[in-house]
């Protein structure tokens, strides 16, 4: 198949651009597994299309919220430290999580709210106001609630899925209240099957069972296979860790993100 959608037609698409069945290409099922899944892995944590940003929603519960306020003994010393418990578990395919949103109702703000004096001296008059600068202003303001009313600082381990919150619990959350998490998610494959057809993904998929391929032939050096054939491991292993630096660097200078800070 030309065009794989699924990790099986991967396969085959990858052993038949290696020789396959012209030639016997010596891996194991599980080595390819490996190679495929060390591909997609890649793929998740360098590629553009490798990730989305999700919005999730989560509502606390009292449990939750007692935990977060209870404390932990990491050094029962002396001296004795502890460390507040106040972190969730986010799912595992969370890559990062960018910022927090909790739930305000704005509509009761009064007049001597600061958000309102704001946004009372925004458009002091509409007819003299230009859209395009009135959306600027509101995309500062924007950021301007999200510091005076929803800014928690949050600390999220990704080794551990979890998300610290370091705000005060016994007031800042109750039971029943909703947040909104912002968050990167690795895309899943079995979702998304044209992950499966992208040209990196084949490339580097191939180029990465070729170098197991290489060190399997390399245990048995210069051995003459029927027709007068004889296979040089090494010489396919150092074609594909070639392979794979040329990937690696396709990757990382064309496919990936740049940082935050050169974004602008």
């Amino acid at each position: 198949m030309g065009k794989p959608n699924s990790k099986a037609t991967l396969k085959e698409y990858c052993l038949r651009k290696l020789g396959k069945p012209v030639l016997e290409v010596n891996v194991s099922d599980d080595q390819i597994d490996d190679a495929i899944d060390y591909t997609l892995q890649k793929f998740n944590e360098f590629h553009y299309d490798g990730i989305e940003r999700v919005y999730l929603k989560h509502q606390f519960t009292q449990a939750e919220i007692d935990a977060a306020r209870a404390d932990s003994v990491v050094s029962a010393g002396p001296p004795e430290f502890k460390e507040m418990q106040n972190f969730l578990v986010v799912p595992e395919w969370v890559i990062s999580v960018d910022n927090i949103f909790s739930f305000t109702d704005k509509g009761t703000a009064n007049m001597f709210d600061i958000r309102y004096q704001i946004r009372l001296n925004d458009l002091y008059d509409f007819t003299s106001t230009q859209f395009y600068h009135y959306y600027m202003i509101q995309q500062h303001l924007s950021m301007i609630d999200f510091m005076l009313e929803h800014f928690k600082p949050i600390r999220y381990n990704r080794a551990g899925n979890r998300l610290y919150i370091d705000m005060d619990w016994r007031t800042d959350i109750h039971a029943g209240e909703f947040m909104i998490f912002e968050c990167q998610r690795a895309t899943d494959p079995s979702s998304y099957t044209k992950i499966f057809n992208e040209l990196w993904v084949k490339d580097y998929a191939t180029s990465m069972i070729k170098k197991y391929w290489g060190t399997n032939l390399t245990k048995y050096q210069n051995v003459q296979l029927p027709g007068g054939i004889t296979m040089n491991g090494e010489m396919i292993y150092n074609n594909a860790i070639d392979e794979l630096k040329k990937y690696d660097e396709e990757l990382r200078t064309t496919y990936e993100l740049p940082p935050l800070d050169m974004i602008g």
